[in-house]
């Protein structure tokens, strides 16, 4: 039941003849779970603490961070160096009292995905890589639970709902990994400061039309929005005939990683630092990255790595780091298909994961 206070604060929703205190009712009793609470993350939960869906689950183990503010819609410059799931937390109590608000400040991975998605009822996907994508969407298919799709790239976007009543799944859509050149994420190749919020409206509005069960869901059909020529296009999602069937989740950090591609995690990364073990640490970003943050070693830039080929060790271990991953796997991709290098180990997740 509604009590007075949220009669009046829903009454726009309520004068809806196809949505009325039932829809809003099915608001007030649904749970959803949002990962990412970035740029997508930002307006979709905005959107649904508006909105008084019941229950919100927020999972991000990251901190504000200047140049989150250009899209990030959630923070303000106080909450720079500030878990998100913290600031977001409070955010979204002062907008909406009578929604519940549940943070979880923590990295998702395949060991606790399944526990974590179990309780709630629609999970919304605002991550910005393909790994945390594939992670989502097999944990979903595992538990029977739709999700709401989004992803952004520069100036285009995309929606779509997977793996409701019996519809296709994330993996129709990409049966495997795309090359790296097609994945890099808003931190390796920027993204038009809007987008998101455009983008992560779209989501928000289907997922508030799943719970409230009005209107024609996006299952089976991606949207995408183009933001610079302002055009927009519906993409059918066919379901695969012979799509693997998942049976339980894997180590999707490899399984989207490149063929033949040493790979470090950052826990082993750290612990190689403490016992001073040998090997050559190099930077691929750009100089105006290094100089705000680092984790040492040797800047060559993956724009200019032609000209650092001498400088890179052949007879020891050489850890190549980027933001997140992407780019230091182009580099090694680079150095071992012109150079012959056979020592370059990637570092998971890039500086992201060691520092957040």
């Amino acid at each position: 039941m509604l009590s007075a206070a949220e009669l009046q604060r829903y009454s726009r929703h309520l004068l809806i003849p196809e949505f009325g205190v039932a829809g809003q009712e099915r608001l007030k009793a649904a749970k959803v779970l949002v990962i990412g609470c970035g740029g997508l993350g930002s307006p979709v939960l905005l959107y649904l603490a508006a909105a008084g869906v019941g229950t919100i689950g927020l999972i991000d183990n990251d901190t504000v961070d200047m140049s989150n503010l250009q899209r990030q819609i959630l923070y303000g410059t106080e909450s720079v160096g500030k878990p998100k799931v913290t600031e977001a937390a409070q955010r979204l109590r002062s907008l909406n009292p009578h929604v519940k608000i549940e943070p979880h400040h923590l990295y998702l991975t395949s060991q606790n995905a399944l526990a974590l998605f179990a309780p709630y009822d629609l999970i919304i996907d605002g991550s910005d890589n393909f790994p945390t994508r594939y992670l989502v969407n097999d944990a979903c298919v595992l538990l029977n639970k739709p999700f709401v799709y989004g992803a952004i790239y520069r100036f285009e976007g995309q929606v779509a709902i997977f793996n409701y009543q019996n519809g296709p799944h994330y993996r129709d859509l990409f049966a495997t990994p795309p090359p790296l050149e097609l994945a890099p994420n808003c931190a390796e190749a920027g993204v038009l400061g809007v987008l998101p919020g455009m983008v992560g409206a779209i989501q928000a509005n289907e997922a508030i039309k799943l719970l409230a069960q009005i209107g024609q869901p996006l299952t089976g059909r991606l949207f995408v929005i183009d933001a610079l020529s302002l055009t927009t296009r519906i993409i059918q999602i066919p379901k695969l005939p012979n799509r693997p069937v998942i049976s339980q989740l894997i180590d999707y950090e490899q399984f989207c990683a490149a063929p033949n591609l040493l790979q470090i995690s950052p826990q082993t990364f750290r612990e190689w630092q403490q016992m001073d073990k040998d090997f050559q640490l190099i930077d691929v970003r750009e100089a105006h990255e290094y100089a705000s943050e680092h984790l040492g070693g040797a800047l060559m830039p993956l724009s200019e790595l032609e000209k650092h080929v001498a400088d890179i060790a052949r007879h020891k271990l050489v850890v190549v780091y980027c933001q997140s991953g992407i780019r230091s796997q182009k580099a090694i991709e680079l150095l071992q298909n012109q150079h012959g290098f056979d020592n370059l180990i990637n570092l998971t997740g890039g500086i992201n994961a060691v520092l957040r």
